[in-house]
């Protein structure tokens, strides 16, 4: 039961911003997707400063009606992502004038067929008669709850954009790559524990001879992505684990792939669950895990990793 929706136009408010969240949760998905670092939020000002040859905070204000803190926050957000530059100006040192660095005017093309395809969905999404605003934003609900926004988005992304990957199963030859990926993901976002290194260098003692298994991702035979099911104490319950992206090509939905391959290996397999553990640090990881339906448990006292907090389950 949607509570908010039966309130009528008195939940009007909260559904619009509801919504609003939603969408700016599911943009931020397709832009981690292809590894560019844009906040959805942070669209209206960099477009606007986009169209200009240098533009100042008080016609930021004017042009997009937001209050001269949420403009101001904004320029810092885009300043610390090298994004943009401010210019004292020259007869009066109090105004500034705003433009694009070069590292924002490359970010452009690369992000501009994730605008054109956002537009595309919009339309897609609202392009039916309504007689009421409250009709038309529960049919625009509706079709979220059939389909993530997100998805949407992908589908109507250039193929140009997307990457062909075919996923195959453990092969000794890809050993060294299971290790090197994995090593080199831990370095980046956390360290490398005593018990990673064990597993890593030894993946058939610990998973393979143990009735776990290894998937690949390959692209042009050449593996960028690998992911693990180990064994746990439970039968029929498997740890979705080791999951790891070349750094050359993070941002191509390669993650989801190996992911969703891992969800459908175990529904063909008859498997009870799958079991993962994560760090809360990684909030985009764990927002994609609840979306696919992960559900949180309590973790327990004696982790097997001294850098997860957060343990989290997908029934089948």
């Amino acid at each position: 039961m949607d509570s908010l929706r039966g309130y009528g136009y008195l939940g009007l408010g909260s559904r619009l911003k509801r919504v609003s969240d939603y969408m700016m949760r599911e943009t931020q998905v397709v832009y981690d997707t292809y590894n560019i670092d844009f906040d959805p939020y942070l669209f209206p000002i960099f477009k606007t400063i986009s169209n200009h040859e240098g533009i100042t905070n008080t016609e930021l204000v004017e042009q997009l009606k937001f209050s001269q803190p949420a403009i101001t926050q904004f320029v810092n957000k885009l300043n610390k992502k090298g994004y943009i530059i401010q210019h004292s100006d020259k007869t009066d040192k109090r105004k500034k004038t705003i433009l694009l660095t070069k590292q924002g005017e490359a970010l452009l093309p690369k992000i501009k067929p994730i605008w054109d395809a956002i537009e595309k969905t919009i339309k897609q999404v609202t392009t039916y008669e309504s007689d009421t605003l409250l009709d038309q934003l529960n049919q625009l609900e509706d079709s979220f709850n059939t389909t993530d926004f997100s998805q949407l988005i992908l589908n109507n992304i250039d193929v140009s954009m997307k990457s062909v990957i075919t996923i195959v199963n453990y092969k000794t030859e890809y050993k060294r790559d299971f290790y090197d990926l994995n090593i080199e993901w831990l370095k980046t976002f956390f360290y490398v524990e005593s018990y990673d290194e064990e597993v890593l260098s030894k993946p058939n003692i610990y998973i393979i001879d143990k009735g776990g298994y290894i998937f690949f991702a390959l692209k042009n035979d050449k593996v960028v992505g690998t992911i693990a099911l180990m064994p746990t104490k439970e039968q029929g319950i498997l740890e979705l684990t080791k999951m790891a992206v070349s750094p050359n090509e993070r941002g191509q939905k390669i993650g989801q792939q190996l992911l969703q391959y891992c969800i459908d290996f175990g529904k063909t397999q008859k498997l009870k669950a799958l079991l993962l553990y994560s760090n809360t640090v990684l909030e985009n990881a764990i927002y994609l895990y609840r979306k696919y339906g992960f559900k949180e448990l309590q973790l327990e006292p004696d982790s097997p990793y001294e850098r997860s907090d957060i343990k989290m389950l997908l029934e089948f």
